[in-house]
């Protein structure tokens, strides 16, 4: 007897009232979710903020302590075209407060722009791009969930950046609401470069491509500013740059211009969000360019690719650093004015006679150039270390290419395009110099005093190297620490008084302070050979350890 069995056709579930989740569910997860991946790094963007405006203060306080030093500073960079263009509208120079602000504000909000853009795109356009927000959204997570949640941390960043200059500026003496102001047009401008950001990650398909993007807007607006600046003239307010300076610390204290920020940072969010609902999750509104059926003989080799890779971030320091020359060799002239008299001022330049404070002076803005250029050889070295995370160096070396030429074709572009871009500042202040002494020699000695600087560079590519090939997961965070403590030495030994052991654990103090001092061999040979332990120590440690994936 065989039995016949049916199955009844299965009914659907009804449907659950509220079972569909809103576009933001989960946005409160993924925030604390951020909060712990950034533990790290948006501390270290507040403190060198906070950290910068302290220093500033300091010295600022230091250097014009007495009524005629600020009436000689403001007599000086009052009517200066280029130090207006660097550092913002000329207001409040009558008070210490407000050379703190001017001479700070542009540097800090440009920390403030790269931690907003940094922020968003690490949450938004790099976890799309490696495939995490993928897993994320297939769990009850809205689609807008991951915007929201990054700009709310970007937000979050910007308020405590805020409050953290605003500490830091009152405890070394600055007056409690001007400090509150300067530390709200710092949050003010990354909010609205919050709101850039979030725009841009949804016009592109890649992360470089946001950086890329939002960096030239800030140069864009940082232009429009200079200009307004110097014209005094309405340019100004086009540019989130020039709201925020508008406020005038310690002069002012306007904060018309804060909620002009604010507004705007909230149009281009809602801009972002409803950009977000026109693309595909993982591509961009713009459509990535076809490549060519065959690639160019320059990409036949290691080195060939990473030219092409760095080749936009290569372009970009150059110029930057060779402007950064202009402005530096334009202000040469006028530094007599400034700091003749002033024993503090003095001790920042070596105490030299009057008629050594153009070089004197020179020798310290190459100081600070090379610290630049130490700064793109450590993002270009950690180049390799983005493109071995991201997997993508595996293909390469599972090819004929060994290891060694792998990571040296990174390291040889680290390493020459640094010292270009030394080079280019050198030209350019040397150019500026011809026009204003006549003396075609001063090109000569403008160039040989920033390449004096290329072995100290290299050792501090090399620092990153060492840290590339024995300590991968944790090179980012201390290279950057390494040229942060740098910076912090070179500039700030001299005029702290800090002991000559504290001075001498920076390479840069081992150059000689041209055209001040004479060139000597020594120090060019002895920081060679550091540099030298110190690349071959991060290549044989790259080749003994497994590739670092994540």
């Amino acid at each position: 007897m065989s039995t016949r069995l049916s199955a009844a056709p299965a009914r659907p579930a009804p449907p659950v009232s509220g079972s569909r989740p809103s576009t933001t569910t989960g946005t409160g997860t993924l925030v604390r979710f951020a909060l712990r991946r950034d533990r790290m790094r948006l501390p270290v963007w507040i403190a060198a903020g906070a950290a910068m405006v302290a220093l500033q203060s300091v010295s600022s306080q230091s250097l014009y302590d007495t009524a005629g030093a600020l009436a000689a500073y403001r007599a000086s960079v009052g009517s200066n075209a280029a130090t207006i263009a660097l550092a913002g509208p000329p207001v409040g120079l009558d008070t210490v407060a407000g050379a703190v602000a001017f001479e700070i504000s542009a540097t800090v909000m440009l920390v403030a722009a790269l931690m907003a853009m940094s922020t968003v795109a690490r949450h938004t356009r790099a976890d799309e791009e490696a495939g995490r927000t993928e897993l994320v959204r297939s769990a009850r997570v809205g689609r807008h969930a991951p915007l929201l949640a990054a700009v709310l941390l970007s937000s979050l960043a910007c308020a405590v950046l805020t409050v953290a200059v605003w500490v830091a500026a009152t405890a070394t003496g600055l007056p409690a609401v001007g400090s509150l102001v300067l530390g709200a047009s710092f949050g003010a401008c990354g909010l609205v470069f919050t709101g850039i950001t979030a725009v841009a990650v949804q016009a592109t398909g890649h992360t470089r491509s946001v950086y890329g993007l939002v960096g030239g807007i800030f140069a864009v607006f940082f232009s429009l500013r200079a200009i307004g600046d110097i014209e005094a003239g309405w340019v100004v307010w086009t540019s989130p740059i020039g709201w925020a300076q508008a406020t005038h610390p310690f002069s002012d204290d306007a904060v018309a211009p804060l909620v002009l920020c604010a507004v705007v940072a909230v149009a281009l969010v809602l801009g972002g969000f409803a950009l977000l609902d026109r693309r595909d999750l993982g591509s961009g509104l713009t459509s990535p360019r076809p490549g060519p059926a065959h690639a160019p003989w320059s990409l036949r080799s290691p080195l060939g690719l990473a030219v092409r890779l760095q080749r936009g971030a290569f372009v970009a320091w150059t110029v930057g650093l060779a402007l950064l020359g202009v402005v530096y060799g334009a202000l040469a002239e006028s530094v007599e004015t400034l700091v003749a008299g002033n024993e503090q001022a003095l001790a920042v330049f070596g105490d030299p006679d009057v008629d050594e404070l153009v070089d004197a002076y020179l020798g310290t803005t190459f100081g600070i150039t090379a610290l630049l250029a130490a700064a793109y050889a450590v993002s270009s070295v950690l180049r390799a270390h983005g493109e071995e995370s991201g997997q993508r160096a595996e293909p390469v070396l599972a090819t004929a290419t060994s290891r060694s030429r792998w990571l040296g074709s990174h390291v040889a572009v680290a390493l020459a395009g640094s010292g270009l871009a030394l080079t280019a500042s050198g030209l350019t202040t040397g150019v500026v110099r011809v026009v204003q002494t006549g003396e075609a020699a001063a090109l000569g000695r403008m160039v040989g005093s920033a390449v004096a600087y290329v072995p100290a560079v290299w050792v501090v590519a090399g620092i990153a190297v060492a840290l590339f090939g024995l300590l991968p997961r944790a090179v980012t965070a201390l290279a950057w620490t390494a040229v942060g403590v740098l910076l912090v030495i070179t500039v700030f030994a001299g005029s702290f008084d800090w002991p000559a052991w504290v001075s001498d654990l920076s390479p840069f103090s081992w150059v000689p302070r041209m055209p001040l001092e004479p060139w000597t061999a020594g120090p060019v040979l002895v920081l060679t050979g550091i540099a030298a332990v110190l690349l071959a120590t991060g290549f044989a440690g790259f080749g003994r350890r497994d590739l670092a994936t994540g």
